[in-house]
């Protein structure tokens, strides 16, 4: 007999009779769900979103995909979980371990070795601003230097966002490459 994989979409089906079960069921049954799916079920309640963010699923989950051999190398230290070394981990399959500007959703971020170092912002701020900026007058008396600063604040922002679209765009260009 061969047996469904369990979907989120089932989960949230029966989330109404779960609510009351023991916490360790809750562990057990999200056994069954891959990285993707747990990530999703954490958004579903606070409880889900613990439960979800156990470090013996994580671990789990890290075990399976890279092995024991570097589970035991990457094993989280001080305040890390070993959710966050999942994270770091596949960020770096995705995209390598050198400095890099990614693009996930509208949002920036620049990363080394996985690792998110800074957000540098968003394409819906950038619009805003520049939207902004095209329909205000500007007094050239007091705030010529803050226009001058904002302009080149602007430049800079379109700059990193045209070389996170071009990694974004490079990386598929090259997932998409016949060897």
């Amino acid at each position: 007999m061969q047996t469904k994989p369990v979907t989120v979409a089932a989960c949230l089906a029966s989330k109404l009779k779960m609510d009351n079960l023991p916490f360790e069921i809750y562990v057990k049954i999200f056994c069954f769900l891959d990285y993707h799916h747990l990530a999703v079920a954490q958004q579903v309640c606070r409880r889900w979103k613990f439960v979800a963010s156990n470090n013996a699923l994580w671990s789990k989950l890290f075990k399976e995909r890279w092995g024991g051999d570097h589970a035991a190398f990457y094993a989280p230290m001080g305040s890390k979980s070993w959710k966050d070394v999942y994270e770091v981990q596949d960020r770096c399959d995705r995209i390598g371990v050198g400095l890099k500007i990614i693009r996930e959703g509208s949002d920036y971020y620049l990363v080394h070795q996985g690792e998110i170092q800074q957000h540098l912002g968003s394409r819906k701020d950038q619009e805003k601003v520049t939207a902004h900026s095209c329909h205000s007058e500007i007094d050239f008396t007091r705030e010529g230097s803050l226009a001058e600063e904002r302009s080149s604040r602007g430049i800079l922002d379109k700059i990193l966002f045209f070389i996170g679209d071009l990694e974004v765009a490079s990386a598929e260009a090259k997932r998409r490459r016949v060897i």
